[in-house]
């Protein structure tokens, strides 16, 4: 029979842990990004055409939030991902631990 355990339990409870760490993070960081919050108006990726474009130069820069706001749920979802394969990991090496051989 194939085993689906690929990682022992040390590693799997801390890619459980990370994940967690990870999805909140980057949760509340999308929240802020999508809410422009002004502290990281440092963390968007600016450029001078921008600031001086033609066009209503706050919303070039409120879609730049919002995009960066957006690549933090995409993280944050695939840290769910991993978050979950961790969880079965470690739910594998439990059931490891009963087993007699």
């Amino acid at each position: 029979m194939v085993s689906l355990l690929f990682c022992g339990p040390k590693l799997a409870a801390c890619g459980l842990v990370l994940s967690i760490w990870g999805v909140i993070m980057l949760a509340l960081l999308g929240i802020f990004f999508t809410t422009h919050s002004a502290i990281l108006i440092e963390d968007v990726p600016l450029t001078e055409e921008d600031l001086h474009s033609q066009d209503t130069p706050p919303q070039s820069v409120y879609k730049l939030y919002n995009q960066v706001g957006y690549n933090c749920f995409i993280a944050a979802v695939i840290y769910v991902g991993i978050g979950f394969l961790s969880f079965c990991q470690v739910r594998l090496n439990k059931r490891k631990e009963y087993l007699v051989h």
